[in-house]
């Protein structure tokens, strides 16, 4: 499973072409697929960044719905319907199709927030302000999280 660290800032060329950081493409590099796949959050103005193998698990995840109830339906058009196979070239950079930039608002910079087994790209900007209020938030309430333990290979 492939794991995003870190935050990076990365400029933007005229035809939505974007580094992608040489960390994030190491963790997929195993991955059949060379490239990452990005859709449209619908939760914030940004775009939802993984690796094929997240995608099947939320497929998976998706299985355990009704078929054809409106939640299926709706996670269906929002995640894969929407989802981008956006393959590196050979300077590792990904291009970001015009409505995908629309919707976070991405011109000339974009941010790479590596999310634990996911990542989100960000107008820059747009991210320092979310974070602000996220470390706010957790300044006041001091969430947890809770390790579960290690299961050892092939137990």
């Amino acid at each position: 499973m492939a794991l995003f660290l870190s935050t990076f800032v990365n400029r933007i060329d005229k035809k939505g072409r974007t580094s992608v950081p040489a960390t994030f493409r190491a963790a997929l590099a195993a991955q059949a697929f060379q490239g990452v796949v990005a859709y449209r959050s619908f939760t914030n103005a940004c775009v939802e960044g993984c690796g094929m193998d997240f995608m099947e698990r939320l497929s998976d995840g998706a299985q355990g719905l009704d078929a054809f109830s409106a939640e299926q339906e709706d996670l269906s058009a929002l995640i894969f319907a929407d989802a981008r196979q956006l393959p590196w070239d050979p300077e590792g950079r990904i291009s970001l199709p015009e409505d995908i930039l629309a919707h976070a608002g991405i011109t000339d910079a974009v941010a790479f927030v590596g999310k634990g087994q996911t990542f989100q790209i960000w107008q820059p900007e747009a991210y320092r302000a979310v974070e602000a209020e996220i470390r706010a938030r957790a300044l006041a309430s001091r969430p947890t999280l809770p390790l579960r333990p290690k299961i050892p290979a092939g137990g």
